[in-house]
């Protein structure tokens, strides 16, 4: 699924904000009762999903590596005290 279709102010949004867009989305296909008028609302969601996965999986791997580095420099650091 193309994430093309999204515009360019979603795809610069925090994934607290894509969560909050996720969920009103959500909410309204909740509530509608024509499944037809739906149709694009749930396409929406699901590219907005994979953006939001995408994210996270991006943050998470910032997050992996920052910790890595922080570990590696507190270890050299002891190295040098012993």
């Amino acid at each position: 699924m193309k994430l093309k279709n999204l515009p360019d102010d979603i795809k610069d949004k925090s994934l607290n904000e894509l969560t909050e867009l996720a969920t009103g989305i959500t909410e309204n296909l909740e509530s509608e009762k024509d499944l037809e008028k739906s149709i694009d609302e749930y396409q929406k969601l699901i590219k907005l999903n994979i953006l939001i996965e995408k994210k996270f999986k991006s943050t998470s791997k910032e997050i992996s590596d920052t910790t890595k580095e922080k570990i590696l420099k507190i270890l050299k650091k002891n190295e040098k005290k012993t």
